[in-house]
């Protein structure tokens, strides 16, 4: 199954209540999310700097992230954004194949 990097920031309301829900609380809901679309919360870290959570999920498909990633962003409380990653093997298979292309100007 895909594996997804998600990264998150809170509103400074969704602080607050993280603050009083405790953070444990939000992994449950992190994993009822995922499970909910056919996927599974690997890890859930909180951070401080540029970003407030990082996830890692594995989700069945594209869409499945998708759709995870539009229902977070869609409440308010949190922003986040969703990489797709890939395994050692994926990269190396991405070096195979030829691609035309043609810079600007040339």
């Amino acid at each position: 199954m895909p594996k997804y990097l998600v990264k998150g920031n809170y509103t400074s309301e969704a602080l607050g209540a993280l603050r009083s829900g405790g953070a444990a609380s939000r992994v449950e809901a992190g994993r009822a999310l995922a499970a909910s679309l056919g996927g599974t919360l690997e890890c859930m870290y909180w951070a401080f700097g540029e970003t407030d959570v990082i996830a890692i999920g594995d989700f069945p498909d594209d869409q499945a992230a998708a759709a995870m990633s539009v229902t977070a962003n869609a409440e308010g409380s949190l922003k986040v954004t969703v990489t797709k990653l890939l395994t050692a093997e994926e990269v190396d298979e991405s070096f195979t194949r030829t691609a035309d292309y043609r810079p600007p100007g040339q």
